[in-house]
């Protein structure tokens, strides 16, 4: 603070903590500059392949395994006297169902590496010139 002379107003200088968020705060209100938003398109382009590859995997695994449980509910549960199924026949279908099910979740994985490659081949050339570009 100075206080030589009344006309000059009052001065605060605000600590390492204050002027970090500060600086913070101004970020999201100035313009972004070209290379912030270059960036940030390099940012959801990675995420958008990664994304679409865990919503597909996921969906299929939890449909695949919503089956198997359908399957072992024919095989272990009364389930099959209210649908008014024969309890030989109900063993016999809960096993295929609950087969397909479990063969439903376990390709979860591999659909899920299959899209992720397929995804990355096709947005691979933009990018390689975004990084390219902010390399530079």
């Amino acid at each position: 603070m100075n206080n030589s002379n009344e006309n000059n107003g009052f001065e605060y200088t605000y600590s390492a903590r204050e002027q970090a968020e500060l600086k913070r705060i101004r970020e999201k209100y100035a313009p972004p500059t070209q290379t912030e938003d270059k960036m940030e398109r390099l940012r959801r382009l990675d995420a958008r392949v990664t994304q679409k590859a865990q919503i597909t995997a996921l969906t299929l695994g939890v449909i695949g395994v919503l089956i198997l449980g359908f399957g072992m509910s024919l095989c272990m549960t009364e389930l099959s006297a209210m649908l008014g199924v024969d309890p030989p026949l109900s063993m016999i279908l809960g096993i295929g169902i609950g087969v397909f099910g479990g063969i439903l979740a376990s390709l979860a994985y591999p659909v899920y590496h299959w899209i992720l490659q397929s995804e990355r081949r096709k947005i691979a050339p933009e990018i390689l010139r975004l990084t390219d570009e902010l390399m530079k």
